[in-house]
């Protein structure tokens, strides 16, 4: 068996309901995919880049942009119940038949433009401390002060918060969907992505954008233009 250091799995089916075609549909002058690719590769942390998807047309743009699509991913890791960890356990068993074994490994999500390959580079190095880490926002309004519409009528998620200050609630955090970065054989162990020394990184917003709506998509090419065409190296390169 040869034993590898670390490998990345872009997961990119074809089958996204939201948005059609949403990984290789065009983002700010190239596929969605194409960021995530990018970002892999020029962090330098991994032995193999790799894409799992179950669309030839994925698989051509992933090839194309540097990444291996070494097989295709399953029926059943393909139907729209299949979970990431059904996904990760499908590619790492594969290679795993095929001889290959990674010491470490990075679930990457396709459709993240504002992925930065800083943050691939600090995820793989804190796992020489832990068995997984998640990069994770904090939530812009106390969820603890949520209120439900029922029949019309608003209900109030938690009463008990009712009367604490938004200020004093303990802050809370949501996965930020960008990637994973998980010790192989604690996940294997756990049989999930939710190890039990899973450890945060914690993004700042403007890192941050789960696209899910056209609304979304917007808001993501808005946050991606600002930190690639208005941060402060390219003004001061214009000023020059």
């Amino acid at each position: 068996m040869k034993r590898n250091n670390s490998i990345a799995i872009i997961t990119a089916r074809g089958g996204s309901k939201r948005i059609p075609r949403k990984n290789i549909k065009e983002f700010c002058g190239k596929p969605m995919i194409c960021y995530a690719i990018e970002a892999t590769l020029q962090s330098g942390v991994f032995d193999i880049v790799m894409v799992s998807t179950d669309d030839e047309e994925i698989a051509q743009v992933a090839r194309e942009n540097g990444a291996e699509v070494p097989f295709m991913r399953s029926a059943e890791t393909a139907g729209d119940l299949a979970t990431t960890d059904d996904v990760l356990r499908e590619v790492l068993e594969t290679y795993r038949q095929r001889g290959e074994y990674f010491e470490r490994f990075c679930c990457i999500y396709p459709a993240c433009p504002l992925l930065a390959k800083e943050r691939l580079q600090e995820a793989m190095a804190m796992l020489k401390d832990c068995d997984g880490v998640m990069p994770v926002a904090k939530f812009s309004f106390p969820p603890q002060r949520g209120v439900f519409i029922r029949d019309g009528v608003l209900r109030r998620s938690y009463p008990e918060f009712t009367k604490i200050r938004s200020q004093d609630l303990e802050a809370m955090y949501h996965d930020a969907g960008q990637f994973y970065a998980l010790r192989t054989e604690a996940f294997l162990a756990a049989g999930t992505i939710n190890v039990a020394d899973l450890r945060p990184m914690v993004l700042p917003e403007m890192e941050v954008q789960d696209i899910d709506t056209e609304e979304d998509w917007g808001v993501a090419e808005f946050k991606y233009r600002y930190r690639h065409e208005f941060s402060e190296a390219a003004i001061k390169k214009r000023k020059q």
